[in-house]
């Protein structure tokens, strides 16, 4: 490993290496039209200068068109500008594909953060008994999603990782060819992924990357930790959320995730088969073959097999440890690690792979529910299946306890309502993968947009309802709102006094899982509120919980930019404190955050050993002192009020909303066919804020440069603080608690990420140049006090290496804005009969210009 700073090896095998082979690629001949590659450059100084000297995006281009294509018409610079968004695509792909193969050398492996720093720590710190007993509970879970916010092809993803390991080992000629490659290939879909699609797409990370990097990890555990026999606990898992996630996605269907479910399952059969494979090149004794080769028989047919297996993992894993046993007695223990490298993967992941999740909006079930009272009074389908008639105008109270002993069963086909059937038939589905993949391969309905009791206790009736007395699937209410936030301890607590939901929770382990969610939190209350609301949400959920004797895992909805509770996601969660349950850490990852942070074995190994640490930096080494003194407590609790009223003000601005349908590139989310899902939640034709989802509405600001969810009404809490006198208070704040550190790290790097200049002739509008204004200050004020606060001279000076890469990045797309932003320009002068241009060019360039911009924010998970 390099001595040199992170900043200097970042800048060597990174920044550096991407000037070579960005020359390179701008020479080679794949572009119909041959100067785009001389072109583009200047274009890129006129940008950098423009901006500089105040000019707007129009004038940028219209100048550029002026200097260099001056005798050409309407249509070849349009054609021109097209073919700079692919240069500039390419440009993206060839930056993630130089950083994925410098990780290594960037990243210390081996440093902080990573199993063998973990374990050190805890020689160190005498506490090696400390972290063995926690490690024996302690589990963390990434849960791939499809939500869209990554606009890579299947093929694009493949050219990446070649061309990652065609630079790490230096292959020019290699290199070049994959170059031309990535020239000639499509970026866009011209049709929406299927979920069924979406799920095929990152199974790819499963098979080829995940299974590897949790097998290295457990690997480690199961050498390195005292008594390894003891030591069963599968440490690292893996959730899916395609092909389950119904929430606001028509097009998720029961066949689908059926289909999601044996897809899942033959895929760990066929890299079971590989790996017995292997063995097979090694295990050539007497005694030992002939039962690998009975293996290899069994999970080759697996791959194919549709129905019920006639063997479990505990089969495959007794007949492994047979041969264990068999080489240890006669061939001298020969290969023994790769035998139990096997056996540990087949305990890590069954026959699921990963663990497949039900969700879906509280509002769908109420309607579905309201189909079920209709049969259930009238007797259904067995006479124990009887609901109260006057269920309705019942108490919250008298609902739970009505639902929580409802009896007896329905069959979907009963009901003539479509959605009825589809919401009942994917509960039967989770019984059917149970039996198939193992209870693992799917136990877990979320509820989102959870606001009482009884939501959650209709699914738990539902489910029961459903064939399954007793079920083996955990009831998970998803609290997002701040208000929800804020009731979500009563909720809960409503529930485990209930005896008959109690009694469910004491056969699921006394565990109760609850997701939060940062997204639509951030969406709804700003920044600063919806980390402090969801804060504080865990501290009484625990509580409650903690209370009746239950233990509560808590996942957490986290998109990838801060704005969406991304960010630096170790310090995060090294940050919980002593009175927040934090056995298990669970999040979501999607989009780009999948590729670059679980992208490769080696950033997926040390990304889920970051994971782990900061949970055993959390409640090993650092508990007590992550916790809230109450002085602290109360200036966080000020800081996110005063933020919450800025914020809400904000929204409640009458020119919010039109400011973002007809000023950004919100409307255009629904035409780049990335994901399966509509844009928003309802399908009426006027824009209302709680229609909108989280992922375009956080984008649209960030490719306005303006990444206002992941800033706004922080600077205006901190100015509060200093106008009042209270200056002195936040600084302390600021010093005692890591919590808050994070929080004011990660919106750094929103404003880092954005870039007013851009916009700054929306400031002139006659309609939204106050509005323009307005956010611009708050800006301002948030970069000052942040800097005031942190004795920063610079954003993020503490982490200069990933400073320099959204630099780098956004050096890179600064001419894709600035074409985004004219075509924007033009449609709205096009509308307002300023001029007569054809719209429908425009609209498809500011389409086209959004892939490169969000894939170069890889960097902000």
């Amino acid at each position: 490993m390099s001595r040199l700073p992170k900043i200097d090896r970042f800048k060597n095998e990174v920044e550096s290496k991407y000037q070579i082979f960005n020359g390179i690629f701008m020479t080679l001949p794949f572009d119909q039209i041959s100067n785009t590659g001389g072109l583009l450059p200047l274009f890129h100084e006129l940008c950098v200068r423009g901006y500089e000297k105040g000019k707007n995006p129009t004038e940028i281009v219209e100048y550029f068109f002026e200097r260099y294509m001056r005798d050409t018409g309407s249509k070849e610079r349009e054609d021109m500008l097209f073919r700079f968004i692919q240069y500039i695509e390419r440009q993206v792909v060839l930056f993630d594909a130089i950083e994925d193969a410098a990780f290594s050398k960037v990243n210390n492996l081996d440093g902080r953060g990573s199993l063998r720093s973990v374990k050190e720590e805890a020689v160190e710190l005498n506490k090696t008994e400390e972290l063995a007993a926690y490690l024996k509970e302690f589990k963390v879970r990434p849960v791939l999603t499809a939500h869209p916010t990554q606009f890579y092809p299947g093929s694009v993803l493949g050219i990446i990782n070649d061309l990652g390991e065609a630079i790490k080992t230096n292959q020019l000629q290699e290199v070049k060819l994959l170059l031309s490659q990535l020239g000639k290939t499509p970026f866009f879909k011209k049709e929406k992924p299927t979920p069924f699609d979406e799920a095929v797409s990152l199974i790819w990370y499963l098979e080829h990357v995940f299974y590897h990097a949790m097998g290295n990890i457990y690997d480690y555990l199961k050498t390195h930790i005292e008594n390894p026999k003891e030591f069963k606990n599968q440490i690292v898992e893996i959730g899916f959320w395609p092909g389950g996630d119904r929430d606001g996605n028509p097009f998720v269907t029961t066949a689908i995730t059926l289909n999601v479910a044996k897809r899942l399952r033959s895929t760990i059969f066929r890299n079971y088969y590989r790996d017995l494979r292997k063995l097979r090149r090694r295990l050539t004794f007497k005694g030992v073959e002939e039962q690998l080769v009975a293996l290899e028989s069994m999970c080759y047919k697996a791959i194919f097999e549709k129905d019920i297996l006639d063997f479990v993992p505990q089969d495959l894993i007794d007949r492994m440890n047979e041969i264990r046993s068999t080489v240890i007695e006669h061939h001298n223990s020969l290969f023994l690690g790769q035998i139990d490298s096997f056996i540990h993967k087949i305990e890590l992941f069954g026959f699921h792979f990963a663990t497949l999740d039900i969700r879906q909006d509280s509002s769908a079930h109420d309607a579905v529910f309201d189909e079920i009272l209709a049969l259930l009074p009238a007797g259904g389908h067995g006479a124990k299946a009887k609901l109260p008639a006057n269920y309705n105008n019942l108490s919250e109270e008298e609902k739970v306890n009505v639902l929580a002993q409802v009896e007896g069963s329905i069959d979907p086909k009963e009901f003539t309502d479509d959605y009825t059937q589809r919401t009942l038939s994917s509960i039967y589905a989770i019984k059917n993968i149970q039996e198939r993949n193992g209870e693992k391969g799917c136990n877990r309905y979320i509820i989102s947009n959870t606001q009482m009791a009884s939501q959650i206790m209709e699914v738990y009736a539902m489910i029961r309802l459903c064939d399954m007395p007793q079920p083996k699937i955990d009831v998970v209410p998803l609290f997002e709102t701040v208000p929800d936030l804020i009731k979500a301890p009563e909720v809960m607590r409503s529930l485990y006094e209930n005896e008959h939901y109690r009694t469910h929770i004491k056969r699921r382990d006394d565990t109760q899982h609850i997701m939060l969610g940062f997204s639509d939190g951030t969406k709804d209350g700003g920044y600063l509120m919806a980390n402090w609301a969801i804060y504080e949400a865990k501290e009484a959920l625990s509580a409650v919980s903690r209370e009746h004797g239950i233990s509560i895992v808590f996942f957490d909805g986290r998109g990838g930019p801060p704005a969406r509770g991304g960010g630096q996601t170790h310090q995060f969660y090294a940050s919980m404190g002593t009175k927040i349950e934090a056995k298990h850490i669970q999040l979501t990852v999607q989009g780009q955050t999948i590729s670059s942070k679980f992208g490769t074995l080696e950033s997926c190994q040390y990304n889920l050993e970051q994971m782990i640490s900061s949970g055993v930096s959390n409640a090993v080494y650092a508990s007590d002192v992550n916790d809230f003194s109450e002085k602290d407590e109360a200036t966080m609790d000020q800081l996110a009020q005063s933020s919450y009223k800025a914020y809400t003000d904000f929204k409640a601005h009458p020119q919010f909303l039109s400011y973002l349908e007809k000023m950004s590139t919100l409307k255009y989310y629904a035409k780049t066919n990335i994901g399966s899902r509509p844009s928003k939640r309802a399908g009426s034709a006027e824009l209302r804020f709680k229609d909108l989802r989280a992922i375009p509405f956080v984008g649209s600001w960030s490719q306005l440069k303006q990444n206002v969810p992941g800033f706004y009404g922080v600077g205006t809490a901190l100015e509060t603080m200093d106008k009042a006198g209270n200056w002195e208070a936040a600084e302390e704040l600021y010093r005692n608690n890591k919590f808050f550190r994070t929080l004011l790290d990660n919106s750094m790097m929103s404003l880092t990420k954005s870039f007013f200049g851009l916009t700054a002739y929306m400031e002139h509008d006659p309609i939204y140049g106050e509005f323009w204004k307005m956010i611009y200050a708050e800006y301002e004020r948030s970069k000052k006090y942040m800097l005031k606060i942190s004795g920063m001279k610079t954003l993020m000076e503490n982490e200069l290496a990933g400073r320099a890469s959204i630099q780098a990045r956004e050096n890179i797309v600064l001419p894709l804005l600035t074409i985004q932003q004219y075509a924007l320009k033009m449609v709205q002068d096009i509308n307002a009969g300023k001029v007569t241009e054809n719209i429908d060019t425009y609209e498809r360039m500011v389409t086209r210009s959004l892939y490169g911009n969000i894939n170069a924010s890889r960097n902000s998970a």
